[in-house]
């Protein structure tokens, strides 16, 4: 009953950021973003372990590592770092329960969206003198890139679904800022953004499932 009423107030004050609130002043904006992320991890708190205690623990630090990253992205490259560090929780937590290899017809499709990024976003910034920040870009895209491939690693749908899903946000948000606008970014960024950690949030709760390695059974 009560995680049914935090997710319900996730995606109220998800929807009253996204879509009602104006970008200045800024610091009301910044107090409205990090809301759902602290009803996110009140969320996890709140979600019984059926596998391990550990896991949940490292998905708490990491949620709490993005909600700061939420208020300093407004500073791009300190938010990109705090963002990193996010992402290297969930790595270690994905890493703690991954069970099985990494088929390749899905390691395949990674690599070549991380070798696209990289020869578009970054290759984009060393061709305008960016050099910083082109290496910070192409750092970023590995940590994601082995983000969600240690997530499939998992077999566990939520953390797939919560990771794919964080993939998405960043490219988004990335392509433009860095190679040209989106129509309604924000709501794109967001939405998905806020989705994926309730869904990381929600794969606590998750079981570890135990069975081969096919097209028909990657998730499940």
């Amino acid at each position: 009953m009560i995680r049914s009423l935090v997710l319900t107030a996730i995606t109220a004050m998800a929807i009253v950021y996204i879509f009602f609130i104006p970008a200045n002043p800024v610091g009301f904006k910044i107090i409205m973003k990090l809301i759902p992320m602290a009803l996110i991890i009140l969320f996890a708190l709140t979600t019984r372990p059926l596998f391990s205690p550990t896991y949940k623990r490292i998905i708490i630090f990491g949620l709490f590592v993005c909600m700061i990253a939420d208020a300093v992205i407004y500073w791009f490259l300190p938010g990109l770092i705090t963002f990193l560090i996010g992402h290297i929780f969930y790595i270690s937590a994905f890493h703690h329960v991954a069970r099985k290899s990494m088929p390749i017809w899905a390691a395949v499709p990674l690599l070549l969206y991380a070798t696209a990024m990289a020869v578009w976003i970054a290759g984009s910034q060393f061709s305008a003198g960016q050099t910083i920040l082109g290496i910070a870009i192409i750092a970023y895209i590995g940590v994601i890139l082995t983000m969600g491939w240690m997530a499939i690693r998992t077999r566990m749908k939520l953390t797939i679904i919560g990771a794919l899903l964080f993939m998405f946000s960043d490219s988004v948000l990335a392509i433009d800022r860095f190679v040209y606008e989106i129509p309604y970014r924000d709501a794109f960024v967001m939405v998905t953004y806020y989705a994926a950690q309730v869904f990381l949030a929600a794969s606590i709760g998750s079981r570890v499932v135990k069975y081969s390695v096919n097209r028909n059974n990657l998730i499940r």
